[in-house]
C-alpha cells in the first residue's frame, strides 16, 4: 500500500463512493452489483479483462473440482452453481448480450484401468458428500460422446457441471456495469492509505482517486496486501469445423493419471487445458505443455488432431493458501478483498460480487461466504463500516 501523506487535501480527481480495483470478472462484477445499488463506483484497471478471466475455460465445477479435504470450498462452490443460471440471466437481460452459460453438464473420462479406479476413488467420495454423479461403462460413456477414443474404459457424468464463456460474460457484465453508472478508468492503480484507513486509489503517472471504500480485486496482483499467489496455467484453444463438433459437453479427462479437459462451446471453439504450475509471475508459453495438453486431449478424441489451432496462452490464478478465496474486510479500514478465487473465479464470480454488495451495506452473508473472511489469516480486522449510497 502506498502511504498518501500531506498529498491528499493537494490532490484530487475523480470521487466516488467505492473504488473497485481490478477489472476481471470479479471485480467487474462486484462495481456492477454496487452500482445498481445506488453506489457511485470507478473501475481502475490498465487493460480489463487482460488477465486470468481472459484465459479461463469456463467450467462451471463444483462437484468435478472436488478435491479432498475442500469441503468449504464445495459448499461454497456449489451455493455459486445454484444461482449462476440467474445471475447469467441477469448479466445478459442488463446488457444485451449473450454470455454463453450451456447447461450441458460434464463428463469424466478414464484412459485405463489405473484412470478408471482413480475415477471410482473419486465417485466414491463424491456420493459420500451426497454429490449426484452416475458411473458409466465404456460403452455408455463412447454413446454420450461418440469422437472418444475407443480406449477411453469408463465414466462419470455429472449433470449439474455446466459452462459459461468467460470472455462473453466478462464482455456483458462490461456492457451492464456502464450502464447501472460504472466509470472506467484505464490505468494500474495501488491502493492509498492516510492514517491507517484506506482512502482511495493512487494512479500510475500521478493523480488519485477519492473513496469511501476500495474494493481489491485484482487476483494474483494482491499479494502486496493478502495472502494469494500466482498459479500458471497455460491454456489452449482450438476451432472445430462449422457444425461438426466434435464433443457435446465438457469432458474432464484422465489419460495415464495426467489430467486434461476439453471445453466445446457453441461457436465451434474447443477449450483445452490447463496446466497448474508454481512459476511465479510467470505467463509465457513453453512448447513441452503446449505438447503434453494436445497429447492427452488427442489420446482421449483423436479428431482433435485435425482442429484449427487459434490460441495458446498462459495466465496467473490466484491462489490461497487454504484454496478458499478471500472476501470480506481488511486488513486495513476502508479495504475489502475479494481476491484469491484460484481455479473457481468464473464460478464464484456472481456470488462474490453478492457478497462484496451485502458487505458494503453492512448485511450478512451466507456461513459459506463467511468462511472466506480475510481475518483467518490473521490480518487485523478492520472496521465494518457502512458506505452511504448516492
Amino acid at each position: 500500500m502506498v502511504p498518501l501523506g500531506n498529498s491528499l487535501a493537494a490532490q484530487s480527481a475523480v470521487q466516488g463512493d467505492v473504488v473497485v480495483l481490478g477489472g476481471g470478472l470479479i471485480g467487474t462484477a462486484c462495481a456492477w452489483r454496487l452500482a445498481q445499488r445506488g453506489h457511485d463506483v470507478v473501475l481502475v484497471d490498465p487493460a480489463p479483462g487482460a488477465g486470468a478471466s481472459y484465459a479461463a475455460a469456463g467450467m462451471l465445477a463444483p462437484v468435478s473440482e472436488l478435491h479432498h479435504g475442500e469441503e468449504e470450498l464445495l459448499a461454497l462452490c456449489l451455493l455459486a452453481a445454484a444461482g449462476f443460471a440467474d445471475f447469467a440471466s441477469q448479466v445478459s437481460e442488463a446488457s444485451g448480450l449473450p454470455t454463453g452459460y450451456r447447461a450441458c453438464g460434464t463428463l469424466a473420462v478414464a484412459l485405463d484401468a489405473g484412470d478408471r479406479a482413480r475415477l471410482a476413488r473419486v465417485r466414491a467420495a463424491q456420493t459420500a458428500l451426497g454429490l449426484e454423479v452416475e458411473a458409466l461403462s465404456g460403452r455408455q460413456v463412447r454413446q454420450l460422446e461418440p469422437f472418444l477414443d475407443p480406449s477411453v474404459c469408463g465414466g462419470t457424468l455429472v449433470r449439474g457441471d455446466h459452462q459459461v464463456n468467460p470472455r462473453e460474460l466478462l464482455a456483458a457484465l462490461r456492457v451492464a456495469a456502464e450502464r447501472a453508472g460504472v466509470r472506467s478508468v484505464r490505468a494500474l492503480g495501488e491502493v492509498l492509505v492516510h492514517e491507517g484507513r484506506a482512502v482511495g486509489v493512487g494512479l500510475a503517472g500521478g493523480g488519485e482517486l477519492r473513496a469511501s471504500l476500495v474494493v481489491l480485486a485484482t487476483g494474483a496482483r494482491a499479494h502486496e496486501h493478502v495472502p494469494v499467489r500466482p498459479v500458471k496455467g497455460q491454456i489452449i484453444r482450438l476451432r472445430m469445423p462449422a457444425g461438426e463438433h466434435v464433443l457435446q459437453r465438457t469432458v474432464r479427462g484422465l489419460v495415464r493419471d495426467r489430467e486434461v479437459y476439453l471445453v466445446p462451446r457453441e461457436d465451434g471453439e474447443l477449450v483445452v487445458g490447463a496446466t497448474s504450475e508454481e512459476r511465479g509471475f510467470d505467463e509465457s508459453v513453453t512448447a513441452g505443455a503446449v505438447h503434453e495438453l494436445l497429447r492427452d486431449a488427442q489420446t482421449l478424441v483423436p479428431a482433435v488432431a485435425e482442429l484449427e489451432l487459434v490460441e495458446v496462452l498462459a495466465r496467473c490464478r490466484p491462489g490461497s493458501p487454504d484454496n478458499l478465496p478471500l472476501i470480506g474486510f481488511g486488513p486495513v479500514p476502508g479495504l475489502l478483498v475479494a481476491a484469491g478465487h484460484y481455479r473457481n473465479g468464473v464460478l464464484l464470480s456472481g456470488l462474490t460480487a453478492d457478497a462484496v454488495a451485502a458487505l458494503v451495506s453492512g448485511e450478512q452473508v451466507a456461513p459459506e461466504v463467511a468462511a472466506c473472511d480475510p481475518g483467518r489469516f490473521g490480518l487485523r480486522a478492520a472496521a465494518r463500516e457502512e458506505v452511504g449510497a448516492r
